[in-house]
């Protein structure tokens, strides 16, 4: 029987660079039951080492998290990969990794200021809370890959590529490449919380025939869930998200009223 599921695709944990400390997978589990959201799609900025723990963080709770990540192309343009298990998005994260911006993130040492150069923490951790290491990776930069080879990584390990917040001036595909290639096998175009539906109609109208969803981009608890897409679908998985993309058999997305 069909339902309708409330999704929100990108989500950044304390493993992403920008990302406050306070987004443990356990906290982002805990705000996401509360807020009523249904899927959620960790998508930490050029890795996936978090989405374990938020998978287990999960367990015996009415949310289902997708294995995700937000590459950043050579032309520095954001694509979010989606995938229905770890497997998938870890040989994603191999891709990644070979080809990321080479160099070392130092952590920042105490005091702590706001204004004190340094690096970033990119905190992995367990479902539990529980500091395991810190990526040393410069997941703030940026891939050697084309948008089109991430599209055609993505799509060949089996997930979906989205355009992130395709409305923004920086990070964008539109803002970066300056338009969208009508023959790029993109799955769907995200718009930020910034751009409603009426508003998106009149920058993007000729995207059209792409499917639009939005989602919170959530950096801070405070921020998740501040949109969401509505999936009308049977079961909340990848295979039944790829039909509601597609508009196949009463499958089907819907964001405008949220």
């Amino acid at each position: 029987m069909m339902r309708r599921f409330k999704a929100d695709l990108h989500v950044h944990t304390c493993l992403s660079p920008c990302a406050d400390l306070e987004m443990t997978p356990s906290a982002i589990i805990s705000a996401a039951v509360e807020r009523g959201i249904d899927i959620i799609a960790i998508t930490d900025h050029n890795s996936a080492e978090n989405v374990i723990a938020a998978k287990k963080a999960a367990e015996d709770t009415s949310v289902t998290v997708l294995a995700g990540m937000e590459i950043t192309s050579v032309e520095e343009a954001h694509v979010l990969a989606l995938m229905e298990d770890v497997e998938g998005i870890m040989k994603i994260q191999d891709v990644v990794y070979e080809n990321l911006t080479p160099g070392e993130n130092i952590p920042p040492l105490p005091p702590f200021d706001k204004g004190k150069p340094g690096g970033f923490f990119q905190v992995v951790v367990n479902e539990k809370d529980e500091v395991l290491d810190f990526n040393k990776r410069l997941l703030i930069g940026a891939t050697s890959l084309s948008v089109q080879e991430i599209l055609n990584t993505i799509h060949l390990l089996g997930g979906l590529a989205v355009a992130s917040h395709i409305d923004r001036e920086a990070f964008g595909i539109i803002s970066q490449l300056g338009f969208i290639p009508r023959d790029m096998k993109l799955d769907a175009l995200e718009l930020s919380p910034n751009t409603g539906m009426e508003k998106a109609r009149r920058l993007f109208g000729e995207y059209g025939s792409f499917t639009w969803i939005t989602s919170s981009d959530a950096h801070c608890l405070r921020d998740l869930g501040r949109r969401t897409t509505g999936f009308f679908m049977k079961q909340p998985t990848l295979e039944e998200m790829i039909l509601a993309f597609k508009n196949i058999d009463g499958r089907k997305t819907e964001w405008g009223r949220e």
